[in-house]
């Protein structure tokens, strides 16, 4: 590949060369032009002047009007000279100008021509140099020359060697102005981008560990800022997206390495010595817990990595979400044994949307098990399904500590841990993963999820599903809408 200052060059180079090409080539047709011009009046004048001069006398005599000039004078003014011949009509000389040696170069094309009254304009070479002449009908002036035709002729190597001096001139100054374009283009070139070579370096020492750099060279620059400022931009995105990355390694590997610990020194110490089957049964129930939560926070990992990749597939059906809440109501009450824990359903409107019924299902879970997870016994989690005209809002409050004095919306953060001592002793299901998978489901539907602190204690979550092509389907869906509704389930905590 050509470098880019290599390829500005030669543009540049090549418009200035065609640019002084064409007003090289346009220059010279118009002097010659010019000079044509006026050689042809000067020839044209001299004709005139001739033909009088030949038909002048009464008795059809003829002479040319002519100065006395010594051979000296002649050889001088030799390319002034304007040579004279009168031909009759069959192409024979009648009279030549004293200062030509021979006849002039005869065009018998153009004598016929001009023996029909015509002006004919030729070029030939005369002893050895080329000539212009104008073949000028001397019947014009009168009867007695009809068969007499007078050729003036003037040389041309003087305006042929003007030419040419300028040809050469134009030529010089087009290599000039090219050279002088393509030096002054490159160094131009070289000039404009040593910025952007000087913001390579910059870009090329950072490294994941100092992405907090940021780039300055150039940054006062207009025409660089901009430029600088994207790529500072797009830093602080990838250092945001490096922390938050290397803090979700951390906190994965040490999620994942407590359950491991438990069951190796469970395990380990079971083996040192014979054991009652009960205590075996005992051991192999906890190894099956710490499985069970390694197995879910490995779910819920690759869920949020399907996240980060846009992987996600929605498989999108007709779903009515109060089923789902209810269904969901109705699995944690079979999971828990402990004290109890109120759980109030409540439905308004039309609940039922397209969706994904698994990836919906699950936001409903993790919210509701979430609540439950941060309550005490005798608290009661409220759950609020509203049907509006383009989506469905679900609520889940609870009245257990809280979001804390820190921005609510961290808790969406992966692996977020709130206090433990708000946190129900004995729970080996929480992974700080639960949240993080509502917002990345509810921003696959398109969706918006935000998390708040109630004023009497305790929190609220509100998700925003947005129920594509409903209406399309309103017709089919009417007949399955139950009307509003609350149910109330007394959970064991």
């Amino acid at each position: 590949m050509r470098s880019f200052r290599l390829r500005l060059a030669l543009r540049y180079t090549a418009m200035m060369g065609a640019g002084v090409i064409t007003i090289s080539t346009v220059s010279l047709l118009t002097l010659r032009s010019t000079l044509d011009r006026d050689l042809n009046a000067s020839i044209l004048n001299v004709a005139s002047i001739q033909a009088a001069s030949l038909t002048d006398p009464p008795s059809g005599e003829m002479h040319f009007h002519e100065w006395e000039l010594t051979p000296e004078e002649a050889a001088s003014v030799h390319e002034l000279n304007r040579y004279a011949q009168v031909w009759s009509g069959d192409g024979v000389s009648l009279l030549r100008t004293q200062y030509i040696t021979e006849d002039l170069p005869l065009d018998s094309s153009a004598l016929a021509r001009a023996m029909a009254g015509k002006l004919v304009w030729t070029e030939a070479t005369f002893e050895g140099f080329p000539i212009r002449s104008l073949y000028y009908p001397l019947g014009r002036l009168g009867p007695l020359h009809e068969r007499h035709v007078l050729q003036v002729g003037a040389p041309l190597s003087g305006r042929n060697a003007m030419l040419a001096r300028l040809e050469v001139f134009f030529a010089g100054i087009a290599l000039l102005v090219v050279i002088g374009t393509f030096v002054g283009s490159w160094r131009l070139a070289v000039s404009a981008l040593r910025p952007v070579n000087e913001i390579i370096d910059q870009a090329e020492e950072i490294e994941a560990g100092s992405l907090q750099r940021g780039i300055s060279a150039y940054a006062d620059s207009r025409e660089y800022q901009h430029l600088v400022d994207v790529l500072n931009s797009m830093l602080v995105r990838l250092r945001s997206a490096f922390e938050s990355q290397r803090r979700f390694t951390a906190d994965a590997s040490h999620e994942l390495r407590s359950p491991l610990t438990a069951m190796w020194g469970e395990l380990e110490l079971a083996l040192r010595r014979e054991r009652e089957p009960e205590e075996y049964r005992r051991v192999l129930a906890s190894a099956l817990e710490e499985v069970v939560r390694l197995s879910r926070i490995s779910d819920d990992m690759l869920t949020l990595a399907r996240s980060d990749a846009g992987a996600i597939t929605l498989r999108r059906e007709r779903v009515n979400l109060a089923d789902a809440a209810a269904r969901t109501v109705e699995r944690l009450h079979r999971r828990t044994d402990a004290d109890a824990v109120h759980i109030v359903l409540h439905t308004e409107g039309d609940t039922t949307g397209v969706f994904d019924r698994d990836l919906a299902g699950q936001v409903i879970w993790n919210l509701i098990d979430n609540a439950v997870k941060f309550s005490e016994s005798g608290d009661t989690v409220e759950v609020h399904l509203r049907g509006e005209e383009s989506a469905i809002l679900i609520t889940v409050t609870d009245s257990g500590p809280g979001l804390g004095d820190g921005p609510p919306q961290r808790v969406f953060e992966r692996f977020f841990q709130g206090d433990e001592s708000r946190t129900n002793a004995g729970d080996v299901t929480g992974t700080g993963l639960g949240l993080p998978i509502v917002k990345a489901i509810v921003e696959a539907h398109g969706g918006q999820v935000e998390a708040a602190n109630r004023e009497e204690g305790g929190a609220r979550f509100t998700v925003r599903l947005p129920r594509e092509d409903l209406k399309a389907r309103r017709g089919e869906a009417s007949s399955d809408v139950e009307p509003a509704s609350m149910t109330t389930s007394r959970l064991p905590k």
